[in-house]
């Protein structure tokens, strides 16, 4: 079925039938409802390309978004669901464009074949030249996360620097006075990935204005690597008592470790950090966190990128989301611990640790 056999049923010409569905000419409402009388007999479905050629648009964005390591995680998932389920309310598919630099094939196919209409961007680094590639051929995006300079950019993020500060000085007002940071992998680290950069500063700042005795850590994005991250940390300082971590999907592997190395959480160690609630809720004792609003990010997102597309002229309009501490049951105050105040040999204060990213 396509216009020309509605135009016949209907006795009208075919551009009559496409300005009719189309709305790009005003049509008589007589010839209107004629029109949508012969389309709801014959159930007629325009197609989504012919639409496309026809007003410029596809109804399609783009999710750039490269695994940050070799899997994607828990979190990660969350952030893709809720862009999909966001964007469905605007009646917008969603594609995913797995790709890192603006170099990937799979990105330059998104922009020069004009795929998608618009393009969300995640995993993002401080200097990113998918980000700039976009500004600079004028391609509307918006991103999940902010580079260095985020002035002029439409961009909804979480304050990684501030939540981490908050997690600390938590842990700081319980009595801990020994603490670790355990951040995502050291080759996410090492790209300039935005959350692992900013999280780190927001952790060695509140630790210097405490007075805390640090270590930092790099930790792979899976159990395995949560439980041998712990081992290392009560090897480097047995007189450890808490630690703060952005790496969700280890938490179950730092929760193993401290088992193992007979820690009760949170009586003998404390644990928190920035984590998705419904994943803070998943072990146990549950997490006391700073909760990813995913949800809320994706659909923020979705909203930036329709307002963008629907006001080509709109000035940048960015969200910076600081949620609040979910207090659950993973942090108490600090309790005895048979290494002795001054610590282990090596162990340093904050403004002079630095990053740990032995294997």
């Amino acid at each position: 079925m396509n216009i020309g056999e509605i135009a016949r049923r209907a006795g009208v010409s075919r551009s009559t039938v496409s300005y009719a569905l189309s709305g790009k000419r005003p049509v008589s409402d007589d010839t209107r409802r004629k029109i949508q009388q012969v389309v709801d007999e014959l159930d007629y479905q325009p197609s989504a390309s012919a639409r496309a050629l026809a007003n410029g648009r596809t109804s399609t964005l783009g999710l750039v978004f490269p695994p940050a390591g070799n899997h994607y995680t828990g979190m990660q998932l969350d952030f893709i669901g809720s862009v999909v389920e966001a964007a469905a309310v605007y009646d917008y598919d969603v594609l995913l464009s797995p790709s890192g630099v603006d170099s990937d094939r799979s990105f330059q196919r998104l922009l020069g074949e004009r795929r998608v209409d618009g393009a969300i961007l995640m995993e993002i680094k401080l200097e990113d030249d998918r980000v700039d590639h976009l500004a600079a051929v004028g391609f509307p995006s918006v991103t999940i996360g902010r580079t260095a300079r985020p002035e002029g950019g439409w961009w909804v993020s979480l304050d990684h620097t501030a939540l981490v500060e908050a997690c600390v000085h938590h842990l700081a007002d319980l009595g801990h006075r020994r603490v670790a940071f355990v951040n995502r992998p050291e080759q996410l680290l090492r790209a300039g990935y935005e959350s692992a950069h900013r999280g780190l500063d927001g952790f060695t700042k509140a630790a210097a204005e405490r007075g805390l005795t640090v270590r930092t850590y790099c930790c792979g994005d899976d159990a395995t690597s949560g439980q041998a991250c712990v081992e290392r940390i009560l090897r480097d300082d047995p007189a450890t008592t808490a630690l703060v971590t952005l790496n969700e999907a280890a938490v179950g592997g730092l929760y193993r470790g401290l088992a193992l190395a007979g820690r009760h959480v949170p009586r003998d160690f404390s644990v928190t950090g920035v984590v998705a609630g419904h994943w803070a809720e998943t072990v146990t004792p549950q997490l006391t966190a700073a909760n990813v609003p995913a949800a809320e990010l994706g659909r923020l997102a979705v909203d930036l990128l329709v307002e963008r597309l629907d006001h080509p002229g709109a000035p940048p309009r960015h969200h910076l989301l600081t949620p609040p501490i979910s207090l659950r049951a993973s942090t108490g105050p600090a309790g005895a611990t048979p290494a002795p105040d001054a610590g282990p040999p090596g162990t340093t204060p904050v403004a002079d640790a630095g990053l740990d990213t032995t294997p």
